[in-house]
């Protein structure tokens, strides 16, 4: 089982296993609310993780121990995730009135109906939305399955760090968990209507369009941080990793706004715009009410304002840790700048929390 929509008492580290790098945070309650106990990113080596697919096991697994360590982490218990491009969901009907152990064996027979995957290649988790057709004896049921192989390779990342893999999520969901944080940064009419979370990763670009905080919609683009590397690279000759540190600590010649990050900004717009039209064109919506930005490239210098001055709508900088309580142990500094790149793995460490 997936253990997607089982919700966890035992607190879980959040671990966030991305295409450049690890990202770990462990939360707590003090007094009822959220605090931030640490958190920590390690960096990946080129290849070891390519559009979200683990490719080096054991490399990935070091950078989960190395990030482990630092981040001053004690705890065990691990949650992962996958992203959308991994999972194949259906909405299907069973018979209401079924025990837990009866439904999940009427779910895996429903399973192999919809699914073009042999069942003994899955791995699968589903919640029950509610009452069928008025009259009905059925019940709605969301199914969310994955293939073994991607669960197996996260489970072996984890054993490798000496972790526990409790919970595998998917990234759509935990991003919409860390939204209920981020929310109450908002106005309270944004934050309950229609939000479109963009995500911006080194390698992809994820959109989210949540509905009163439930996601009806999510469209995945090749586009990320890379391609700005990339382009560092190119301009000025530098090695992936010099290109990388020169980029994130500013370490460029003048021209580099104007020659290189402009362009990569036009580009980004470009790609933000042509996922919201897409999901304007399959739905009755023509606008969202706001535009929340995350991942390690959202807080490029000057995408806010000309995303918003492109759109006309709202655009803010998520950090799940703004009204949080935050450890002592934590680098108050440098936590300004991770935040906006923490959403998922937050949104996982909130699994324990719940």
């Amino acid at each position: 089982m997936l253990a997607i929509f089982k919700k966890k008492s035992r607190l879980t580290l959040g671990v966030d296993i991305g295409s450049t790098s690890v990202k770990l945070v462990e939360l707590g309650l003090v007094d009822g609310r959220y605090q931030l106990e640490c958190y920590g990113i390690e960096p990946l080596p080129a290849g070891a993780v390519v559009e979200n697919n683990i490719i080096d096991v054991a490399v990935v697994g070091e950078t989960v121990k190395r990030a482990w360590m630092r981040s001053g982490s004690t705890l065990k218990d691990a949650a992962v995730a996958v992203d959308g491009s991994a999972l194949i969901t259906k909405i299907i009907e069973v018979h209401a009135g079924l025990s837990d152990t009866d439904m999940q064996c009427q779910v895996s027979v429903e399973a192999e109906q919809y699914i073009s995957y042999p069942i003994d290649e899955l791995a699968f988790d589903f919640e029950v939305l509610g009452p069928g057709a008025v009259g009905s004896e059925m019940v709605t049921v969301l199914l969310v399955a994955c293939r073994s192989e991607q669960i197996q390779r996260r489970e072996d990342v984890c054993a490798i760090a000496n972790l526990n893999c409790k919970a595998v999520d998917i990234q759509a969901y935990t991003m919409q968990r860390a939204f209920e944080l981020v929310a109450e940064q908002l106005s309270n009419e944004s934050s309950r209507q229609l939000v479109a979370i963009v995500d911006v990763g080194a390698t992809l670009t994820t959109l989210s369009i949540l509905d009163n905080n439930n996601v009806i919609y999510t469209r995945e683009q090749l586009f990320g941080g890379q391609q700005l590397t990339a382009a560092v690279q190119r301009c000025y000759g530098l090695s992936e990793e010099d290109a990388e540190r020169a980029k994130k600590k500013g370490r460029l010649p003048d021209e580099y706004k104007l020659e290189v990050l402009q362009p990569f900004i036009d580009s980004l717009l470009q790609a933000v715009m042509r996922s919201l039209q897409l999901f304007y064109a399959s739905s009755d919506h023509s606008t969202v009410d706001c535009i929340v930005m995350a991942g390690g490239t959202a807080n490029l210098l000057g995408l806010h304002p000309q995303l918003s001055e492109h759109t006309d709508i709202p655009v803010v900088l998520a950090n799940p840790f703004a009204a949080m309580s935050v450890s002592p142990r934590v680098n108050a500094t440098l936590l300004s700048r991770d935040a906006h790149s923490l959403m998922i793995a937050c949104g996982l460490a909130m699994r324990g929390c719940h």
